[in-house]
């Protein structure tokens, strides 16, 4: 190659880079200032309590539910909850009577406190039904349910079958994933001058169901004890997968048809495919069946002179007369 061309297409090249540097430094510090200055200065006005959820109708609130957000001071209006005016904790255990978006203001009109009327039709969702039952400080965790908590309802059992035996005990699943709206007419949680979670006991707990499952309910308190289970947060996820696997329902699409999938799974009573435990998986002393049912022997008539056997017999008729042969007798 001759050496002339080469010197100037590397002098060609050298000034090529010059010029991208200088074009570089010029455009990139003119954007800069460019931006800043479209960037509008953000308005001031008043913290107002928003949603930090999407709050469907009949969600109890708690207090992680809501926070307050600055809001422009054009758009405030009166029904909004203004910080200063009402603590966000006062609302903690209200429900929620419209549907309120995430991030959006929560209006007054939008919620039902607790001891207003209509409050607890309110809680209930679409075609649902509330229903009281009684508990123990034992069958109610110890007063560490509290309203907005996910159950399940136990019920124990003494079944006497027909024979002469030992009845079966037996504790059974009769429900699960049931919401609780209030415990001894209590909508919320009790809190100290700290902010702090007070337990008490209680009697009675009110619960969310079906008419069908709310029908089941009132039979089960006649046949024996009920008692409460608390569900974890994440048995929601747990129950969208076991349907998954067992065919029950197709995998969601994307991430919002997963959640949406899980709000309802998560507000939906389970009356199927229930479990139960025997005082025979328990101890090896107790039965794991219903005692059989024994046939009624004819009593043993006294004959004069004869004496009453003892121990297995067969019991012969010829016509009107009976008779007993003692087993191994010829």
């Amino acid at each position: 190659m001759n050496v002339r061309k080469l010197m100037l297409m590397v002098g060609a090249l050298a000034l090529a880079a010059v010029c991208a540097v200088m074009a570089r430094s010029m455009f990139g510090g003119a954007a800069a200032p460019r931006a800043a200055a479209s960037t509008p200065s953000a308005p001031l006005g008043p913290e107002v309590l928003v949603a930090t959820r999407t709050l469907p109708v009949g969600t109890i609130v708690s207090p992680d539910a809501v926070r307050y957000q600055p809001w422009p001071k054009d758009l405030v209006e009166k029904a909004y909850y203004i910080k200063g005016a009402q603590p966000p904790q006062d609302l903690s255990g209200s429900v929620v009577r419209y549907a309120i978006p995430a991030g959006q203001p929560v209006t007054q009109g939008s919620m039902v406190e607790p001891g207003d009327r209509g409050f607890l039709a309110a809680a209930l969702g679409p075609g649902m039904r509330a229903v009281t039952i009684s508990v123990s400080a034992q069958s109610s965790v110890a007063g560490f349910v509290f309203p907005g908590d996910r159950v399940d309802l136990l019920l124990t059992e003494s079944v006497a079958g027909g024979g002469s035996g030992p009845p079966l005990k037996v504790t059974e699943t009769i429900v699960r994933n049931l919401r609780v709206l209030a415990t001894d007419q209590r909508t919320d949680k009790a809190t100290d001058d700290k902010g702090k979670t007070i337990v008490n006991g209680f009697s009675n707990v009110t619960l969310e169901t079906t008419p069908k499952i709310s029908e089941k309910i009132a039979v089960a308190q006649t046949l024996g004890s009920l008692s409460l289970s608390l569900r974890s947060i994440a048995d929601n996820k747990l129950e969208l997968e076991r349907e998954i696997a067992a065919g029950e329902i197709s995998a969601p699409a994307d991430a919002r048809a997963e959640r949406k999938m899980l709000l309802e799974i998560a507000s939906r009573p389970i009356d199927s495919d229930t479990s139960f435990t025997t005082g025979g998986d328990v101890s090896r002393f107790q039965r794991s069946t219903v005692p059989p049912k024994t046939d009624a022997v004819a009593p043993a008539v006294a004959t004069p002179g004869v004496a009453i056997p003892h121990g297995p017999v067969i019991v012969i008729a010829r016509g009107n007369a009976v008779s007993q042969v003692p087993l191994g007798r010829n």
